[in-house]
């Protein structure tokens, strides 16, 4: 009997544990929509400064002039003008936190005139927390703990861009645009929408690019929405947390500078070293170039391409100055290495990157994987008899 009570106790605290970690994930998300307006406003939409494609994370995110895949909808959309194929399709996942939290990306676009010189896509972003168990009404008003008061909802974050990009009369010259929306959600809680728009350009000419992104240039608001029920409010306010009320969040313009170059090495091989310089408007943030009026962010990345098959990249970038472990009156600088592979087979390019290596940063932000698929162009019966 005592073995049995013993062994129910044991189970009831490991329950509580799993619990408590997932609503950590929850409280995180509540301190950041109740913090205060000028510091909301500064790490608003973070999730769209995360980046997608294997390629671009191998590379540390060095991607505004070399961009030239259905991933340029989200790092330089003029890169959509150097897509060869008539119709692409990219997909990407990755995952933080041991699995608890999903990031996914899905893009497809169709150029729009038989020469290439534009093209349309759409893409889809997530970053999700789902399954997170919500523990309001786990504590009778009778002090009894009943787990089947326990409910789940999600907290998720949704970008939609529409991107067009064209060439110039002068072909070395693209530009580009993306309209995006922003849906934010967290359960029944709260929900927000939010509008704006990046544009882009790029240059190249023989083996070198520059490019250059002005990303949320109209900045992008999200209008926050909050429904809390009168138990939740007592709940809320008897832990001695703030009640979040509805307000709008702005992100404020960023701009990247980029340039790169692709040389040969002999007859199969290429090399492209890349820099980007990303200016942040927002105050001053913790990089490598840091002042209250000017921030500077550099991403540095490097790709070798053997014959068009397989490619091997490497990329620094978040760089930071931090308190030493041993003098806290003395600060050292930090930076996040990356490494990343790519396989082509044909029509279709695989790519992996492994991010975050040495446990770098705070987020375990590890395994990306993302897949790009090239359509063909249908040929009608006379071009098939010619």
């Amino acid at each position: 009997m005592q073995a049995t009570r013993r062994d129910g106790c044991t189970s009831g605290v490991a329950n509580v544990e799993r619990i408590m970690k997932k609503q950590l994930l929850l409280i995180c998300l509540l301190l950041v929509l109740s913090i205060t307006k000028v510091f909301s406003q500064k790490y608003s939409n973070e999730f769209l400064a995360i980046g997608v494609g294997a390629r671009a994370h191998g590379m540390s995110g060095a991607q505004t002039a070399l961009t030239d895949d259905i991933t340029a909808t989200y790092w330089n959309p003029a890169g959509l003008s150097e897509i060869s194929a008539p119709f692409q399709i990219g997909a990407m996942h990755a995952e933080w936190f041991a699995g608890v939290g999903q990031y996914d990306y899905l893009s497809f676009g169709k150029s729009l005139s038989r020469d290439r010189r534009s093209f349309l896509a759409f893409s889809l972003i997530r970053l999700g927390i789902d399954n997170i168990p919500y523990t309001i009404n786990l504590v009778n008003p009778d002090g009894t703990v009943n787990y089947d008061n326990v409910t789940e909802f999600s907290a998720a974050d949704y970008a939609l861009m529409g991107s067009y990009a064209r060439k110039l009369r002068n072909p070395a010259f693209s530009v580009g645009g993306s309209v995006k929306v922003v849906r934010r959600v967290i359960g029944s809680i709260g929900n927000s929408w939010g509008f704006g728009a990046d544009l882009g350009a790029q240059y190249r000419k023989g083996g070198l690019m520059l490019g250059i992104l002005a990303r949320d240039i109209t900045t992008t608001f999200n209008a926050w929405s909050f429904s809390l029920t009168d138990r939740e409010k007592e709940v809320f306010t008897a832990t001695g947390n703030e009640i979040p009320v509805s307000n709008t969040e702005i992100t404020k313009p960023r701009f990247l500078l980029g340039a790169a170059y692709k040389f040969r090495l002999g007859e199969k091989v290429t090399m492209l070293p890349a820099l980007d310089l990303e200016w942040t408007t927002d105050g001053q943030r913790n990089v490598l170039i840091s002042s209250e009026s000017f921030n500077v962010d550099p991403r540095i990345g490097l790709e070798t391409d053997y014959n068009g098959f397989v490619q091997l990249r490497v990329g620094v970038a978040n760089f930071q100055r931090v308190k030493d472990d041993f003098d806290p009156n003395k600060e050292v600088l930090t930076v996040q290495p990356n490494f990343g592979v790519g396989l082509r087979l044909g029509r279709v390019q695989l790519d992996y990157a492994l991010t975050d290596i040495g446990d770098v940063s705070q987020v375990n932000y590890s395994h990306i994987f993302s897949l790009r698929l090239d359509f063909k162009e249908r040929r009608n019966a006379s071009e098939l008899t010619e």
